[in-house]
């Protein structure tokens, strides 16, 4: 997958002080956040997506072996392909379509089987297919939930989510995030997406203290069931007094997320530092030693789960 090479490219010594959270009882859990989701009317003949996101809340990696779907076959898998490895506290998206061939009403079950204690996971859908002229406008965002990993306190990380009219053009009219720390940018207001169509709209995530942070970005408009809403999560992490800051360019292939290595040699060999799937082109290690030199290098994770080789392998010395 050396086509989406991440290139590191800076170096800031100083120090950091982490926040966990405590591990899962179990070893491989996974989780689904919504466990069931309803996507209202939609035209024949036209689709509409939603991604579930999938977390493995245990504290070793597991892996999603197998997927399957009961009931209507107007729901579809999006792109999701298996086998993919989910790390400790990680997570990913699982895009599902509803495209109705005719009126009515439909039901349908995701199921996936993994290596996790509560494998098989089954998610519920339901939908309606109206005909067309006559559905109501639908407002998506992909994905729902955006998780900008760590960030140190006073630093930002952004990321980006997409809004797509269904049915009918859409017609935003304003928007607005349930936290101070997540600031919403992108959209001018009011902004008409037309059907079919998608815009893109930037969160950005500056903590202001260290801990947990978690938010809502909601989107009103004249969409069924506005605002439509998407979950952002995000650790703020304090300075202390030695750490090194990483940032490098973002990688090509649109990759969902990144991994940070780290040795003591240029050649390796190199040790995953991150815990979880690092959602920024930034990362910050505070385990480091007072006269140590340290080499580091970063991959790629597309939303197959395929992941890069190595970046360009970078150095920094911290002081005594």
């Amino acid at each position: 997958m050396r086509s989406f090479l991440p290139v590191l490219i800076i170096f800031v010594v100083a120090s950091l002080l982490f926040c966990l959270a405590p591990a899962s009882a179990w070893a491989q859990q996974l989780e689904c956040n919504p466990c069931s989701y309803a996507f209202g009317n939609v035209a024949v003949g036209a689709s509409s997506t939603y991604s579930i996101e999938l977390t493995n809340t245990g504290s070793a990696a597991l892996s999603i072996t197998y997927k399957s779907r009961g009931g209507s076959t107007v729901f579809w898998f999006g792109t999701f392909t298996l086998p993919v490895e989910v790390k400790a506290g990680a997570s990913l998206e699982l895009p599902v379509i509803f495209k109705p061939t005719a009126s009515g009403s439909f039901t349908a079950v995701m199921t996936l089987k993994s290596t996790a204690e509560n494998s098989p996971l089954s998610i519920d859908f339901s939908g309606t297919g109206v005909v067309k002229g006559s559905a109501a406008p639908a407002l998506g965002v992909t994905p729902a939930t955006l998780s900008f990993g760590s960030v140190t306190v006073g630093s930002s990380a952004s990321l980006q989510a997409t809004l797509t009219a269904s049915n009918t053009a859409v017609t935003i009219s304003s928007d607005a995030s349930t936290s101070s720390e997540f600031v919403l940018s992108g959209l001018t207001l009011p902004a008409t997406i037309a059907a079919g169509k998608s815009v893109a709209v930037t969160i950005q995530f500056t903590p202001n203290a260290s801990g947990a942070a978690s938010g809502q970005a909601g989107f009103t408009s004249n969409a069924t069931g506005s605002p439509t809403v998407a979950k952002l999560t995000g650790t703020g992490v304090a300075q202390s007094s030695n750490y090194v800051s990483l940032s490098w360019a973002a990688a090509s292939g649109s990759p969902v997320g990144y991994n940070v290595f780290r040795g003591t040699a240029k050649a390796g060999p190199f040790d995953q530092i991150n815990t979880a799937l690092n959602a920024s082109t930034s990362y910050t290690d505070d385990t480091v030693v007072a006269g140590t030199t340290y080499y580091y290098v970063t991959t790629a994770v597309n939303a197959e789960g395929a992941e890069s080789a190595y970046s360009n392998v970078a150095e920094a010395v911290v002081p005594n």
